[in-house]
């Protein structure tokens, strides 16, 4: 009896072993060092994507400009980064395709965030409307930051050619600029500020989602793994999006507020690990994003008549082919 036991269980470890594909589908997925990637590790370390016959390697960066220019050369081949004019301008010679939504900029969630120097706000910049006519540190003109600068500038009347834009390369060093009085005013993911607020190095202006929401973030691939790969992309899709219903849960409420869960300090835990920064610097900064990965198609537009308008678009960009309808969910 113990044989035919042991002979069954053979029988379905060699199934089991025969199901499993021969070699998993390499991809490398590039993300800036922000809790909102989160999902992105979440798949990875629950085995979301080793189900789907994916082996993913996650590529870190500190800008989201760079992202798009590795997409576009075949260096990545996914990405999750934010819509900038960069991206726009390389979208419009078509070799570029947005797959998903990511991180949006949602009431209640802090991820984008406005900082004052002490210097600055002992002379008087005390909230949003005070900035006209500073200097305001962010990693790159034509940024998502550079955007959200516009958004909050028209929102309080100011005009945006009066404030001093610094590109500081990265969302590290507009953190060290602003704390060191090197400029008045800086904007970024709320992790990288998160240090100098508790010790009292700067102070908080506002969240950018409780000014003015809009798409941040997106999923991107080039045109040509789109065509090529639509499969692979499609399974990439599937458990990356288990990942995003891990963090939803875990800090946000069916209605879209933010709560920490039951199951937040273990994903809190996944993003440490993988983000290499510790918990009372991610935690304040989680950032909101659709359970379903849903693009808001509508603000895509307004972006682009922004950028336009603000002279960064060389040339028009057609949505229709920028947004592959066979895999994004648009938002009501």
């Amino acid at each position: 009896m113990v044989g035919k036991n042991v002979r069954v269980g053979i029988a379905l470890l060699a199934l089991s072993v025969a199901a499993l594909p021969a070699s998993a589908k390499t991809l490398k997925l590039g993300f800036v060092r922000t809790p909102v990637a989160a999902p992105a590790f979440i798949a990875k370390d629950k085995g979301y994507y080793a189900a789907e016959g994916l082996d993913v390697e996650l590529v870190p960066f500190d800008a989201a400009e760079p992202i798009s220019v590795a997409v576009m050369s075949g260096s990545l081949d996914i990405a999750l980064t934010g819509f900038t004019a960069a991206f726009y301008n390389l979208a419009a010679q078509g070799g570029l395709r947005v797959i998903g939504g990511s991180v949006h900029e949602h009431s209640g969630f802090n991820s984008g965030t406005f900082v004052v120097s002490n210097q600055a706000y002992e002379a008087g910049v005390r909230s949003f409307k005070d900035i006209g006519g500073h200097s305001v540190g962010l990693t790159q003109i034509g940024s998502s930051l550079h955007y959200s600068v516009g958004l909050i500038a028209e929102k309080y009347k100011i005009d945006i050619k009066t404030l001093r834009l610094v590109p500081t390369q990265s969302n590290a060093n507009a953190a060290s600029a602003v704390a060191g009085g090197s400029v008045d005013v800086a904007l970024g993911p709320g992790n990288y500020f998160a240090k100098s607020l508790q010790h009292g190095d700067i102070k908080l202006l506002g969240y950018v989602g409780d000014e003015t929401p809009w798409q941040l973030g997106m999923i991107i691939t080039s045109a040509k793994t789109a065509d090529g790969e639509p499969d692979t992309v499609k399974s990439f899709l599937r458990a990356y999006v288990k990942g995003v219903h891990d963090y939803y849960d875990a800090f946000t409420t069916p209605d879209g507020q933010r709560k920490d869960g039951p199951s937040a300090p273990t994903i809190l835990d996944i993003m440490v690990k993988n983000l290499n920064q510790p918990r009372e610097q991610l935690e304040p900064s989680v950032g909101y994003q659709d359970r379903e990965a849903r693009l808001d198609v509508k603000d895509v537009l307004h972006q682009v008549g922004w950028y336009k308008a603000q002279g960064l678009l060389k040339a028009d960009v057609d949505l229709d082919k920028l947004i592959d309808k066979r895999f994004v969910k648009p938002l009501p």
